[in-house]
């Protein structure tokens, strides 16, 4: 995908590349759905490939986005642009589910080709031919410095959660990820065109949202694969009910867009993401409270609310890391944003099959047991913690962060 990313920095957005872009981001949520309803198929090259395909799209489509869009109308262009992204997984397992219970597994795939057809006709019609004069030739040492710190760090990470972590291969997955992700660093900083330039990491918000963002990001990823495990594994639910209380987080994720854009203006940018941020870590801490006993109509409203400040801080986050890039870097930034992303949505899966096995560990310690879904519950706690963690660069900002884009002191 790095690749990818810095071929198309070069060339330039053609209408060609977006056309591709538009069709491949109707599969967004194959990924999903095909884990749930075909978790064999899961790990098999052709989800391998709509994986790369989603992360090639959502660059393209974000780029074209970031460099055609004013500052004073970035924050309504961004709360639409996230939308798929955060509905994405937590529709696919109750579509999954009903798809194979009631029609076949192939619809999963066929249902994608209108809306393809669709996304090129908008796409030919809407979005404009940007071009780049510059031509650079291709970091080679970046990139495969790149591939390998961002392989071995996500192996390692999904090793710590299996049932029997090799402790030695985990070891030396890990040293190798972070010496060539230093080399990396080093590289980037060095050579006279890097595949991935770190200029936009001198911009204040920039740099506290790669950091703290990238934390909340990695968190909120674990939810909907905790969520439906917690729900079938530790509450006996089957696939379509436990699918279908998860739909609530999709609610709240869209009923609250129109909000957002307001909300960010009144408020400003860090005094919305420290009050909903501190919402966010309690409505998970609170899906730790549920049991098989819990009513529903509790759960359905913890899950919403839930969904809810999930959807304004991915929104908050994800503006302000680009309210103060200036344009010409906007095309590195959103490089590094978008790799950072992708890589924190790895970590999140990684970090929810960890958050089960240190659950499973304590709960034996504890003699816990005989408790519903205690090591799921005990995962959501360590997920909050994290969360919580990211909010310490929040504190960094200052008062008026960005507000060449929110307008909150103008």
């Amino acid at each position: 995908m790095s690749e990818k990313l810095a071929v198309e920095n070069k060339r330039g957005l053609s209408p060609a590349a977006l056309l591709v872009a538009g069709a491949f981001f109707m599969e967004f949520i194959d990924g999903t759905v095909i884990a749930t309803a075909l978790p064999d198929m899961a790990i098999s090259f052709g989800v391998q490939a709509v994986d790369l395909n989603i992360g090639i799209s959502t660059y393209l489509i974000t780029l074209a986005v970031l460099r055609t869009t004013p500052k004073h109308q970035l924050i309504t262009a961004i709360a639409t642009l996230t939308w798929p992204a955060l509905v994405a997984p937590i529709i696919g397992p109750p579509l999954g589910g009903f798809i194979t219970s009631y029609a076949n597994w192939r619809w999963i795939f066929f249902i994608n080709v209108p809306l393809g057809i669709l996304a090129i006709v908008l796409a030919l019609r809407f979005i404009p031919d940007i071009h780049d004069d510059e031509r650079h030739p291709f970091d080679i040492a970046g990139f495969i410095a790149t591939s390998v710190a961002m392989v071995s760090l996500v192996y390692a990470m999904e090793l710590l959660g299996a049932q029997q972590p090799q402790g030695w291969l985990t070891a030396g997955l890990l040293a190798l990820g972070v010496m060539t992700f230093l080399f990396a660093l080093h590289h980037f900083r060095r050579t006279a065109w890097p595949m991935i330039r770190l200029d936009a990491m001198s911009v204040p918000t920039f740099r506290i949202t790669m950091y703290g963002g990238s934390l909340f990001r990695a968190s909120i990823s674990a939810v909907p694969f905790l969520l439906p495990l917690m729900f079938q594994v530790g509450f006996g639910m089957n696939a379509f009910h436990a699918g279908s209380l998860v739909l609530a987080v999709f609610v709240g994720n869209l009923t609250i867009k129109p909000a957002t854009t307001p909300l960010i203006r009144w408020l400003g940018f860090k005094k919305l993401l420290l009050i909903n941020g501190a919402l966010n870590v309690l409505a998970l801490l609170a899906c730790a409270l549920f049991t098989p006993q819990t009513p529903t109509w509790v759960i359905l409203l913890v899950l919403y609310l839930g969904g809810v400040f999930r959807s304004v801080q991915f929104t908050g986050v994800s503006t302000l890391a680009f309210a103060d890039v200036p344009v010409s870097q906007m095309s590195y930034a959103n490089t590094l944003f978008s790799t950072a992303t992708q890589l924190a949505v790895g970590l999140g899966i990684s970090l929810a099959a960890i958050g089960i096995r240190i659950g499973d560990e304590i709960s034996e310690w504890l003699a816990l047991g005989n408790i519903p879904g205690s090591s799921f519950r005990l995962a959501f706690v360590m997920i909050a913690i994290i969360c919580l963690v990211g909010m310490v660069d929040t504190l960094r900002l200052a008062p008026d962060a960005g507000s060449a884009v929110s307008n909150k002191n103008r």
